[in-house]
């Protein structure tokens, strides 16, 4: 696909996820298709007619086994954050319908046990995850979406503890 082309395609609807523990650190885990390290919150597509507070407890459970039971909203990005695919990936994702992705992100406070996070989930999205410190977060994420998680993690700077 040509730049101009790209350049023309949608943001694919999704929503993201910072889920943090009680001592303030941010569940990241690793893409289980990408052998490089390749950190990431839990996000996902919006489907046709879900809101997006429904779907980012949706993708918290399918990528994360943690259920609604276990978080409490602290807060929401007012607007959508939009990024790019880099060019050589935009065919290959999505089927090369989209550039890439508009996100409303949620901040929830996790509020169970390590024990109830199971990525081994129908469809894992992870092979191992952890606890960050959200300082840490952008240098952890592959490169292309580092302005996202550098805008989320000011978003919610405020409720981070």
């Amino acid at each position: 696909m040509t730049p101009e082309e790209i350049a023309k395609l949608p943001y694919r609807p999704c929503v993201g996820v910072m889920l943090m523990n009680a001592e303030g650190d941010v569940f990241v885990g690793q893409r289980i298709d990408n052998s490089e390290p390749a950190w990431q919150m839990p996000q996902g597509g919006v489907d046709p007619g879900e809101a997006a507070d429904e779907a980012a407890l949706r993708e918290l459970w399918e990528e994360t086994g943690v259920t609604a039971d276990l978080v409490e909203l602290v807060a929401r990005t007012e607007e959508p954050v939009t990024y790019d695919l880099p060019h050589d990936l935009v065919p290959r994702i999505w089927k090369g319908r989209y550039r890439g992705q508009e996100q409303m992100w949620f901040l929830f406070r996790f509020l169970g046990e390590d024990g109830q996070v199971n990525i081994e989930t129908e469809h894992p999205e992870f092979s191992e995850w952890r606890w960050l410190p959200p300082e840490e977060l952008v240098a952890r994420i592959v490169p292309f979406k580092r302005e996202v998680y550098a805008r989320v993690v000011e978003a919610f700077r405020g409720h981070l503890t």
